[in-house]
């Protein structure tokens, strides 16, 4: 069985799938083991597997008793660690690069508190389930999300981090500049943007990535490409879904193309800014709210970006959160090195219909498209857990929704280019510079997370991202070598 159909319209669509279709499709499909799979706080995915005669229907509502908490970042501490993974029936899909003989499948997993407890507050995917209850209770029917997950794919990736003594790392691509090897055509800086084969050398892996997600797992793409950095940067765009059904699916993403790129020799990675002097890899985040099969960001009247005026209530409580947003949405040290100028990310807090330097964008790509219309968040990294970045902007945009908090007037201009003064004139704001500045703003900004974050889980989030920042910063840089040393 097919995990998606296609509709009399030729649209494709997610099966759901019950408790009774996963055990049918485990025997009719000879599967071995089934995965059981779910992200700590911070987003690594993480997994136990089980032999398929194990599955039964009770495992679907009893769950699993197979989770130490206290060995999972972000989660519980020793004194009450046992833990229960529910399978969530409707993400059945198979693993299609694993051996025959060990057939796998997989489920993603809710975390329950161990005991009778109940559902585990900090499972990031119980707090993308909350948001999406919190969309309902605020009168729409259903939300649609889509992001935007930029990666890197290199041939290897070495660094040296531990020793007091030497630190340093080096990545080596088939496509980077600084790589002539007689059989290839480096892409200069800033210059990968849609290269044709042979230039693009990660064509058939996309390809390969696409037709995995699609099959195996129901994660539907509409197109796949080369981004504008060299050395690999890549890009799949999958078709917009709601928001825990997305959340999972950029999980899934992540966990095909990262395990493609290995069975190929190669290595993917969602780390920010590997590369000095090139363009990062973003996690721009679209999405729209609905209400009775009608889009409530649209208007046809409005004359500037056809949006109604909760869009734009929305958008102020994006921008009016924005830098703390970030600690969430740009998590790790490395991703302040992508908030910089001149590389396509953003670095000041405005709204505008298509500006690119902007924060938050409205694609205008098409005139009168109510189902194209939505709201496209360009701070997010794909270091990030989508469900907790997916689960913040849903608070920040109904914060702003609540209090009808206007996002004042659009910026049509490059912001890069203004001066700081006429930036103050305009009333653009600045995002942080640090994961320090961010977490900083969100202990001073976390109401808005209120009813959707559990106030344990905000503290978890800052404690583990500081702790980096400290890590970081008091480790000597290479760079610094190359300004001090002769001083």
């Amino acid at each position: 069985m097919l995990t998606y159909k296609i509709t009399e319209d030729g649209k494709f669509v997610k099966r759901s799938f019950t408790p009774s279709d996963v055990l049918e499709m485990v025997n009719k499909q000879d599967v071995k083991f089934v995965d059981l799979q779910f992200t700590d706080v911070p987003g690594r995915l993480r997994h136990v597997s089980i032999p398929s005669e194990m599955i039964h229907e009770k495992i679907f509502s009893e769950g699993v008793a197979k989770l130490d908490g206290s060995s999972v970042r972000g989660f519980v501490d020793i004194h009450e660690s046992d833990m229960l993974l529910v399978p969530d029936a409707s993400t059945y899909g198979m693993v299609p690069w694993i051996d025959e003989s060990v057939r796998t499948a997989r489920l993603i997993c809710d975390v329950r508190s161990g005991y009778g407890a109940g559902r585990f507050s900090r499972d990031p995917r119980h707090v993308a389930q909350t948001a999406e209850a919190k969309i309902r209770e605020a009168g729409f029917s259903d939300s649609l999300w889509g992001p935007e997950v930029e990666f890197f794919v290199f041939d290897s990736a070495t660094w040296e981090a531990n020793d007091p003594f030497s630190s340093g790392f080096k990545i080596s691509s088939r496509e980077s500049a600084n790589e002539a090897r007689g059989t290839n055509f480096p892409i200069r800086f800033k210059d990968g943007y849609y290269p044709a084969q042979p230039i693009d050398t990660l064509s058939d892996f996309r390809g390969v990535c696409v037709n995995y997600l699609r099959e195996g797992f129901g994660v539907l793409c509409n197109a796949h490409h080369h981004e504008v950095a060299t050395a690999g940067q890549c890009e799949i765009d999958m078709y917009r879904d709601e928001l825990v059904t997305m959340a999972d699916s950029a999980v899934t993403y992540k966990f095909v193309t990262k395990n493609v790129a290995s069975k190929m020799g190669l290595i993917a990675s969602t780390m920010p800014k590997p590369i000095f002097g090139d363009n990062a890899v973003g996690m721009h985040i679209h999405s729209s709210l609905w209400k009775g099969g009608r889009n409530a960001f649209f208007d046809p009247g409005d004359a500037y970006a056809e949006i109604s005026q909760q869009a734009r209530y929305y958008i102020g409580g994006i921008m009016e959160h924005s830098r703390a947003l970030c600690a969430i949405v740009d998590p790790t040290t490395n991703s302040y090195h992508r908030l910089v100028p001149g590389y396509e990310a953003p670095v000041y807090i405005a709204w505008s219909k298509m500006n690119r330097s902007a924060n938050v964008r409205i694609p205008a790509y098409e005139k009168g498209s109510e189902g194209a219309k939505r709201v496209e968040f360009r701070t997010p990294d794909p270091s990030c857990n989508p469900y907790l970045a997916f689960a913040a902007i849903t608070a920040a945009g109904l914060d702003g929704m609540r209090k009808k908090t206007d996002p004042g007037d659009p910026v049509d201009e490059d912001i890069y280019k203004l001066t700081a003064e006429k930036r103050r004139e305009m009333k653009v704001g600045e995002l942080p510079g640090s994961l320090k500045e961010a977490v900083e703003s969100l202990k001073s900004d976390s109401g808005f997370l209120e009813g959707i974050f559990p106030k344990d889980l905000v503290e978890v989030m800052m404690e583990l991202e500081m702790e980096a920042y400290r890590a970081v910063s008091a480790r000597p840089h290479p760079y610094e070598f190359y300004l001090y040393f002769d001083i």
